[in-house]
């Protein structure tokens, strides 16, 4: 029962070893190196084209990321406790299928955005937050906007469009969140924190965890996505910026030490076998990945204590139903479960109201778990609504409900 109600809120519930239910079209970066699996972080220049500070009137600070100039605007909201790079393959992915300029942001307490008062996760400062940074990102020249939001962004997109906080709003999607079944989870929250490490030796170490332990299902999303999770116990970065500045040493012709030997942090793989985002041989590193042994072996912990925002839950998700059904944008709600529907919901579904698609064989984080195929049914969603146009290459995915 208690894995059943945590699945539709954050953080996910472990799920099991991680199965072949990642990508759609493997792409070899999550193979063996020197007979175990390869958990070094990778940049995020590999997914976005870009990354700025954007400041508000009022000095706060959000961390963006941006990929692609033309099309509406796809801005996507992570869940609790991630950061904008749990995005970064849906990105990459539904910005090859469609015209569209996609952007996310490290939202308040989390990655390496900075507020006055980063432990004000209140739905309502959340919801300001996200109209506040678009304005100051696109001012007058603000594309057509269609909010993404993953579990609590879902949550905090929802709250933004009822309170008409986006400007030229086209679109509202949320992804793998139910008023109902998260408000039944809060009471099982607080033990699932306390069953998380609350460190990890390094960079990999977090990578594997978040891996084996089922929150992504995904080695190659765990790998551009977990750095920004954590923060750096020594000098209070998130762990995005120890990626970035192994990567610069390498550019700079800076050997790595003890290149070849077997990282105490990291486990030792006995087989490959059954695992969809492996291979038996080894794999070069990638243009925007420093080698495993060129990271520094620091310890890490949560980039924000989740169990101290513990005031604000269940205002991420009280009236969330009635609120999502009564914004007037054209909708969709993504799930990955059927089990997920409240009343209010299954009517409002019933009545077409709004669009509805379900994707079974992944976790909590459909985005990481499936990037491709949550892509193809936003890319669908899209044309459908002519908020765009596809790319020469792109087929329509199955008609959602």
């Amino acid at each position: 029962m208690r894995k059943h109600i945590m699945k539709n809120v954050l953080p996910p519930m472990p799920m099991g070893p991680p199965g072949a239910h990642g990508r759609t079209r493997p792409r070899g970066r999550g193979g063996m190196v020197g007979g175990r699996r390869d958990y070094t972080p990778v940049s995020w220049k590999q997914y976005w084209d870009k990354s700025e500070s954007v400041t508000l009137e009022n000095g706060d600070v959000f961390q963006v990321y941006k990929r692609g100039e033309a099309g509406p605007l796809l801005l996507l909201l992570h869940g609790g406790g991630y950061s904008a790079l749990t995005w970064s393959l849906f990105a990459e992915s539904v910005s090859e299928m469609v015209e569209c300029q996609v952007m996310a942001f490290d939202q308040r307490g989390h990655g390496d955005t900075k507020t006055s008062d980063d432990t004000d996760l209140s739905a309502d400062t959340l919801a300001k937050d996200v109209g506040l940074v678009i304005e100051a990102t696109y001012g007058l020249q603000q594309p057509p906007c269609v909010l993404i939001g993953h579990s609590m962004g879902g949550a905090i997109a929802v709250n933004a469009a009822y309170l008409e906080h986006v400007a030229g709003l086209a679109g509202l999607v949320v992804i793998d969140v139910v008023e109902g079944t998260a408000m039944d989870a809060l009471s099982s929250m607080q033990g699932f924190l306390r069953g998380r490490p609350q460190n990890f030796n390094s960079l990999q170490n977090a990578i594997e965890w978040s891996v084996r332990s089922g929150q992504t299902r995904n080695v190659e999303a765990a790998k551009v996505s977990m750095p920004g999770q954590i923060k750096n116990s020594e000098t209070g970065c998130c762990g995005t910026h120890d990626v970035e500045s192994s990567i610069d040493s390498l550019n700079r012709n800076q050997e790595p030490s003890s290149e070849g030997a077997v990282r105490a942090d990291v486990i030792p793989e006995e087989t490959a076998e059954n695992d969809g985002n492996s291979s038996s041989e080894s794999s070069p590193p990638q243009p925007n990945s420093p080698t495993e042994n060129a990271l520094p072996v620091k310890k890490y912990t949560w980039r924000i204590n989740l169990a101290e925002t513990e005031k604000f839950w269940p205002g991420w998700f009280q009236g969330l139903s009635s609120k999502f059904l009564s914004s007037s944008p054209a909708k969709m709600l993504l799930l990955a479960g059927i089990d997920r529907l409240d009343t209010d919901l299954t009517v409002g579904q019933m009545q077409g109201k709004f669009q509805m698609q379900v994707l079974p064989q992944c976790g909590h984080a459909v985005q990481e778990d499936t990037p491709d195929r949550v892509a193809e049914v936003l890319a669908t969603f899209l044309l459908r609504h002519r908020l765009t146009t596809p790319k020469a290459d792109f087929n329509r995915s199955f008609p959602a409900c």
